[in-house]
């Protein structure tokens, strides 16, 4: 219980604290809200939370002999029985006592509690009420300032009848109703009484309540427009009638914070990094409260290798590479196939079937005479892993690698498409620190799968049916030189086809008319153009539902696409906006290859019905950090009436998606 209390309040009080300093002071309420209810839910949450992990500590089992001539120790019954000591039970009350307080006082406020709702609803049915848009106007004799419980909202009979409370009054009470504060303080309240001893939700509920008058206040500035008019009425209502407990009440808190936060604003930007700003808040709450590491012994057998079994430097490096990693063993020779743990292996066949470990890789500048050479020579180059042409290569600076590497191919080991002498790989500066900087110190994978096979084995069952690669190089234990095999096989395009928006998300929306309806119905029609087998078009979302950008943006990285187009329609308060529109991004590596796709598309689906637009620069999350050539398009505007005409009807669709297609199959 100790336990639980320590971890929930550290949590609230960094939650709150953060709140307070980074939040309280940012236009963004109706996320203020969610974050402060999630996180005293996840507070409460987190201290039973678990993670494992198991962390195996090899030991070595020392096992000595027993010595059969050693003198044994003797017990005497009698002597041990003469020098026992009694002990005598005894109660401590303190816990008694402590719980006791506890539930005394709990019980109390659950009384108090249970009061005061009921007060509230007997003052509902006792007094006239009279209907009011989504909720009830419950007219009472005291001379009150409005104020709301649930759906309920309290004023005076007279100022009722009189017309004394202003149209503004009632807006800010009726938002209060519309958005159920009410729920909110009656959580806090309820917790209050769970935890009475524990002044934290007594900040909580203030910043709640705050908060809720920040929304009204905000729904007010919109509605009506006349932020001066409103300070003053706020400033004229706010008397010293006692606040009404459980209700959200006009005059809570009217201070200087309310009337600036009604000229306040907060940019898009500002509010995106401090919303960032909690993920490594949680993230560290998670990892000292949860994660838990479980040491696990493991006796390893050690096998006395008497040819060469001392420890080397090198015996030492590959055990750290490729510890906890699983080996896929297949040796076609001595008949040994299995899956088995690094560890568990023998230092013999550590050696035998695990000889390599890379070593560190420092950046190496491309020379600028090599790099000129590779733009107007046919060369055998590949970037990242991919053959590129000198045309290609024209397109990146020399400044963009990080790393190159070389290798001479002797001439038995040539072939028609790459006869030249030299190879060379460069890996651009995000590649080089993804995959290779590091790639030293661990094995990436989990499993890695070893085999010990003849050739025709090699290139009938593993290599060509499986890899995409365009050239194999491998090594011949015990011999010179090394084997080359290339693969002479056109690879497959892939287009990944990214519809905008989904499930709750629909993006823009004119009556019946919705976006990511349209760009799926879209999407699903350029799939079914493809007829070539190699052309492959992947849909991220082939039916209504919501993906995130994060998870997007994985599964396109993932796929490493030959060009990714996101479909979306735009939409504008000005109907006479019309027209086709693309964006591509100048800080994707690919923005040449994209810029020219997004022109193609333009010019290919421009038509009397679509009016052809321009492609502009835009830093969008997906286009922008795809590794591919991306764009997004934007196929006519749903506001405006042609556009929404032509995009919305069966005939339009087609021919959108068939032109789209033409452009995928010149790609």
């Amino acid at each position: 219980m100790i336990d639980f209390l320590i971890k929930s309040t550290f949590c609230l009080s960094i939650f709150i604290g953060f709140y307070h300093l980074m939040l309280e002071r940012e236009k963004m309420h109706q996320f203020n809200r969610f974050f402060l209810l999630s996180t005293i839910v996840i507070s409460l949450v987190i201290p039973f939370i678990t993670f494992e992990i198991i962390e195996i500590i090899p030991v070595v089992e020392n096992i000595q002999s027993i010595n059969l001539n050693s003198t044994p120790i003797i017990f005497n019954e009698n002597s041990v029985k003469e020098n026992v000591i009694p002990l005598q039970e005894t109660i401590n009350y303190k816990p008694y006592i402590l719980w006791g307080i506890y539930w005394l006082v709990t019980l109390v406020l659950i009384v108090r509690f249970i009061i005061n709702c009921l007060k509230l609803i007997l003052k509902s049915n006792s007094n006239p009420t009279v209907k009011f848009k989504n909720s009830k106007l419950v007219l009472v004799d005291e001379k009150i300032i409005p104020h709301t419980f649930l759906n309920f909202i309290y004023i005076n009979f007279d100022d009722y009848n009189n017309r004394n409370i202003e149209d503004e009054l009632y807006t800010h009470e009726l938002v209060h109703v519309t958005q159920k504060h009410s729920l909110d303080i009656l959580f806090i309240e309820l917790l209050k009484v769970i935890f009475w001893f524990n002044p934290i939700f007594i900040f909580y509920k203030k910043a709640i309540q705050l908060n809720h008058e920040f929304l009204a206040d905000e729904e007010i500035v919109k509605t009506y427009n006349n932020v001066p008019f409103y300070q003053n009425l706020l400033l004229q209502k706010n008397s010293n009638i006692q606040t009404i407990y459980l209700a959200s009440n006009l005059n809570y808190l009217v201070t200087k914070k309310r009337l600036i936060m009604m000229t306040k604003s907060t940019s898009e930007k500002i509010a995106t990094i401090k919303k960032l700003a909690i993920v490594p808040i949680l993230s560290g709450l998670i990892y000292f409260f949860c994660i838990e590491i479980v040491a696990q012994e493991k006796v390893d057998t050690v096998k006395t290798d008497t040819k060469n079994s001392k420890i080397t430097d090198k015996d030492k490096i590959r055990d750290r590479y490729y510890s906890g990693v699983y080996v896929n063993l297949i040796d076609e020779k001595n008949n040994r196939k299995e899956v088995i743990l690094y560890e568990d292996l023998s230092l013999e066949d550590r050696r035998k079937y695990l000889d390599f470990v890379p070593e560190m890789m420092i950046e190496k500048e491309t020379p600028e005479p090599l790099f000129e050479k590779m733009k107007s020579k046919n060369m055998a180059v590949w970037i990242n892993g991919k053959v590129k042409t000198k045309e290609e290569i024209k397109k990146y600076k020399r400044t963009d690698f990080s790393y190159y590497t070389y290798s001479f191919v002797h001439k038995n080991a040539r072939s028609k498409r790459f006869p030249q002498k030299y190879q060379y790989t460069l890996y651009t500066k995000q590649y080089f620190d993804e995959n290779l900087k590091n790639s030293h110190i661990h094995f990436k994978g989990d499993t890695i799968k070893i085999g010990y096979i003849n050739y025709k084995t090699a290139i009938n069952k593993y290599i060509t049916q499986k890899t995409k690669a365009d050239t194999l190089v491998w090594y011949s234990k015990d011999k010179d030189g090394y084997n080359i095999y290339v693969n002479d096989h056109k690879r497959k395009k892939i287009i990944v086809i990214d519809a905008g928006h989904g499930g709750e998300d629909y993006g823009a929306k004119i009556n019946d008319e919705i976006e990511s309806k349209i760009v799926e119905s879209i999407s699903k029609k350029i799939k079914l153009l493809n007829v070539k087998d190699e052309i492959e078009i992947v849909l991220l979302r082939e039916d209504d539902s919501y993906i995130g950008l994060n998870e997007r943006l994985k599964t396109i990285n993932k796929i490493n696409p030959d060009l990714l187009i996101s479909l979306h329609i735009n939409s504008s308060n000005i109907a006479e906006k019309n027209g086709i529109q693309a964006y591509v991004s100048k800080d994707n590596i690919y923005y040449e290859e994209s810029l020219e796709s997004a022109n193609s598309l333009i010019d290919k689906i421009s038509n009397e019905k679509l009016k052809k637009g321009e492609v502009n620069n835009a830093n969008f999350f997906i286009i922008k950090n795809s590794n591919c050539p991306a764009l997004t398009l934007e196929i006519g505007y749903l506001s405006n009436n042609n556009d929404r005409e032509y995009v919305t009807s069966e005939k339009g669709k087609n021919e959108i998606a068939n032109r789209i297609y033409e452009v995928i199959k010149q790609f």
